[in-house]
């Protein structure tokens, strides 16, 4: 096929809009912020880059092609971490993470470091907050009080809207809290505020207890994860109507159905699920 065949495809293919964000999220830049691709080499950029793993088969040059005319006629297109990073030094193809929070400052900022770098790749992630002791809650290593998962909420969002996915498109999150984490109705509730954690979707995570006892109207008991004990009970009925309340009123939270998810776990072995990625909402295991 003749170049100038195949930019005329591309312009019957591509919109005027599909041409913008291409320009301004997916083609390759000089350093001066000069667009240095079009939509063929583009394709072919990536087809290349992963074509390469078959580089020693005898058909790798009918699948390179192949792969590239399947993203250029628009019958697959791979994600868009794949579609920036492909065939560039920063090869990062993920778009979908789930990261552990652990319980401590150490934990927390780690995993904001490591969410920073996912975005400036291009890809999202998912954090449980179930792990985080509930404000108030002694802190024996200063003396002090923890500030709850809310608290530190906040910070991985502050973090998303400074570190934007390397000048591409900014970050995104999804923040999950179990329904019998002690803080759970600051959090069933901390988007009624819609200026507020702007960069996250927020979902609760469901146990089969939980929905039992909504289902006949009983309390069950809210656990302080870091000592395991029940510091308090609550009407479930009452907390699942407010959950569907306020996802009436601007579609947050989302509920996800852990135990449910566990069990249809592939890979018990490796872990527990305790999150999904904000894109398509799939449950992952913390890396």
């Amino acid at each position: 096929m003749g170049k100038d065949m195949t930019r005329g495809i591309a312009r019957q293919l591509l919109t005027e809009t599909a041409e913008t964000i291409l320009s301004r999220r997916y083609y390759l830049k000089d350093g001066q912020g000069n667009v240095l691709e079009n939509w063929e080499s583009l394709c072919r950029r990536v087809a290349d880059a992963i074509a390469g793993v078959d580089s020693g088969l005898e058909e790798y040059e009918t699948l390179r092609e192949q792969f590239f005319r399947m993203i250029y006629h628009l019958d697959f297109l791979p994600n868009s971490p794949c579609l920036m990073n492909a065939g560039t030094d920063l090869g990062q193809l993920s778009a979908c993470f789930v990261l552990p929070v652990e319980d401590s400052m150490d934990g927390i900022f780690t995993s904001i470091h490591h969410g920073a770098l996912v975005h400036k790749t291009g890809g999202g992630t998912g954090y449980s907050f179930s792990r985080l002791r509930p404000k108030n809650s002694a802190v024996r290593s200063t003396q002090g009080v923890a500030s709850g998962p809310l608290s530190f909420a906040a910070v991985f969002d502050a973090a998303t809207e400074t570190i934007k996915q390397g000048g591409k498109r900014r970050g995104a999150n999804m923040g999950v809290l179990r329904v019998d984490h002690p803080d759970i109705m600051d959090f069933i509730t901390a988007k009624e505020d819609q200026s507020k954690f702007t960069n996250f979707n927020f979902s609760v995570a469901i146990t089969d207890k939980f929905m039992e006892a909504a289902k006949n109207n009983q309390e069950y008991d809210l656990i302080d994860p870091s000592n395991r004990k029940v510091v308090c009970r609550m009407n479930a009925a009452k907390v699942f109507d407010k959950i569907v309340d306020l996802a009436w009123h601007n579609g947050e939270p989302g509920v996800f159905f852990i135990d449910a998810a566990n069990r249809a776990n592939a890979t018990p072995q490796l872990g527990e699920f305790e999150a999904t990625n904000p894109c398509g909402e799939l449950p992952l295991l913390p890396l």
